[in-house]
């Protein structure tokens, strides 16, 4: 910590951003729209963050959006639904703020920038039997952003994650994805559109593989990133900050690093800190994660260190729910930098995940952030859950992707990658020798498969209640019936692959109040210094309201924070 130094500034504004994913971006342009000499600066070489590689949803409850959609919300309702779900870990005025802020910052960004986004009607709340849940509408899919007008800018954009993309280049929104992967009605017309205007785009399919026409994280980040050139709000990458500096208790500035040599910069009104969580640092993992946990097993951005925490601590910031994650579980694919999450595959019908027992240990259709939790609470050294595996047969492996395979109907295994073949995927013709190929208990697995067969037969899961939920039944493949959640696995040959507990970012981080100032142990503010997305404390607490409830706060609580600092009188 750099203490009771007022001279020798390099360079002065009013706020500094540190982090260049969406909270950062909408701070910057809320601080710019109400006058403020505002700059970001990102310590990687590539825009966006975890942002940018992310679905892109926001979950905003009670928003206009909805309501236009004809779907009905409201401020108590929401807060219930926060309030259940948050078990009391999160205090109330936090989770006000957040109910009658997030629809404003929505409207703001829709109306002042290019942000648009759309309500998905079908996509429910995570946790359906919660009292204020609703159906649908409170999760929002950004709208596809043609980033043609970003020119060469867009290279410098951190990419979508694969998983995200058909072929692995081509994007889908949420709802496209949806009729795609369980291949409902249209399908195939869908595909060939994208794969036409994405052929077709030239002179820049000679320049680069990438997609000009943006969905999900890369959409939101490109209209937000878009705003920010129209305003003129510098953006400087390979910017690290390395120390944060303070006069007489309160942030004045930071100490950063540019092309090798330190620079210091005043920030008259604040800094924000928006630069993403730890999962990129494994000694961080080590310290407050649940074990085993690996780098290699999330799906965030890997130049997210913990960096802002660090520096934060330094000035005697707390810290909550640094033990959390927005778990998901994950498939380590040979060749990728990425995880790539499984939430599509583990709630459609044919499969079933076990520990090394052979036995279920949750609802395989429950939010992923239940499933990862299940599968440490699993987890011990005489019964391993970490790994699980995700087991299907050859009706499921025909019809559905899986991680980086494409449905057996279009790449039959003869055609996968050698290294997808060498040990990535196993397979057997029968459950008996699969299990034993994959190091899991025959019997257990040969018993669970029966079991499984069963509920497939009846509809009912009476272990778990896969399928019972409406949000269960949103990956599901509505072509299945009784249950679209539930099929059969018995048609050879079987396939196992493992599964680890993977993230979207980890979760905890600072302490902040509701205007997302960090706090002391004390409970005191440290003026001037304000945390916003994955290094703040979340305000889902342990849980995850629904898709976009990481972003959904990120970007209002970056908006409270950027108005709350411009309010500050004087220099």
């Amino acid at each position: 910590m750099s203490e009771n130094i007022d001279t020798g500034w390099d360079e002065t504004v009013d706020l500094l951003v540190i982090g260049s994913g969406a909270g950062a971006m909408t701070a910057g342009i809320v601080a710019h729209d109400l006058g403020s000499d505002v700059l970001l600066i990102e310590k990687s070489e590539r825009y966006g963050g975890s942002s940018a590689m992310s679905g892109g949803s926001l979950w905003i409850p009670n928003n206009h959006l909805m309501k236009e959609a004809g779907i009905e919300d409201s401020r108590e309702e929401s807060l219930n639904y926060l309030r259940e779900i948050t078990g009391g870990l999160v205090p109330i005025e936090k989770l006000e703020k957040y109910v009658d802020e997030a629809p404003q910052v929505l409207r703001y960004l829709e109306e002042k920038t290019h942000l648009r986004m759309l309500a998905l009607p079908a996509y429910a709340d995570y946790y359906p039997r919660a009292k204020g849940s609703r159906p649908g509408g409170r999760s929002l899919d950004p709208m596809t952003f043609d980033a043609r007008s970003l020119g060469d800018d867009l290279l410098s954009m951190n990419e979508q994650n694969p998983q995200m993309l058909v072929m692995g280049r081509i994007f889908m929104t949420i709802p496209e994805s949806r009729m795609m992967l369980t291949r409902a009605k249209g399908w195939i017309g869908l595909m060939s559109r994208l794969m036409f205007r994405y052929l077709f785009d030239v002179p820049w399919r000679f320049k680069s593989r990438r997609d000009r026409f943006l969905a999900m994280g890369n959409s939101l980040v490109g209209m937000l990133r878009q705003s920010m050139v129209d305003r003129g709000i510098p953006l400087r990458l390979e910017t690290p900050a390395r120390e944060l500096i303070a006069e007489d208790g309160r942030v004045v500035g930071a100490v950063v690093e540019r092309g090798g040599v330190s620079v210091r910069i005043r920030a008259r009104k604040g800094v924000i800190l928006a630069a993403g969580g730890f999962e990129g640092n494994q000694n961080l993992r080590e310290k407050y994660l649940p074990q085993p946990s690996r780098v290699e097993w999330s799906c965030a951005n890997k130049k997210n260190t913990g960096d802002a925490i660090e520096m934060a601590r330094a000035l005697g910031a707390a810290l909550e729910f640094m033990d959390e994650g927005w778990w998901g579980p994950v498939t380590v694919v040979p060749g990728e930098t990425n995880a790539r999450m499984l939430v599509i595959e583990k709630s459609l019908p044919g499969s079933v995940m076990v520990n090394q027992a052979g036995r279920r240990f949750v609802n395989e259709a429950a939010p992923y952030i239940d499933v990862v939790n299940a599968q440490y609470a699993d987890h011990s050294e005489e019964s391993p859950c970490v790994p699980c595996y995700l087991i299907f047969d050859a009706r499921f492996r025909k019809s559905y992707p899986v991680g980086p395979l494409l449905p057996g109907a279009q790449q039959p295994d003869a055609f996968l990658p050698k290294a997808l073949k060498d040990g990535y995927v196993q397979k057997d013709d029968t459950v008996r020798g699969l299990a034993k190929k994959l190091g899991i208990d025959p019997d257990g697995l040969e018993a669970t498969v029966a079991r499984m067969n069963e509920f497939a037969r009846t509809g009912q899961d009476t272990e778990f209640g896969r399928g019972d939920t409406v949000f269960d039944r949103y990956y599901g493949d509505e072509k299945v019936e009784p249950n679209p959640c539930l099929a059969p696995i018995a048609e050879a040959p079987f396939y196992g692959m493992e599964s680890f507990p993977g993230e979207l970012g980890t979760k905890g981080g600072l302490r902040t109040d509701v205007h997302a100032r960090v706090l002391t142990e004390s409970g005191e503010v440290i003026e001037g210094l304000y945390a916003v997305g994955n290094c703040s404390s979340p305000v889902m607490g342990k849980t995850y309201a629904g898709a976009g409830a990481t972003l959904g706060p990120s970007t209002t609580f970056a908006s409270i924070a950027a108005r709350h600092a411009m309010a500050r009188a004087g220099d």
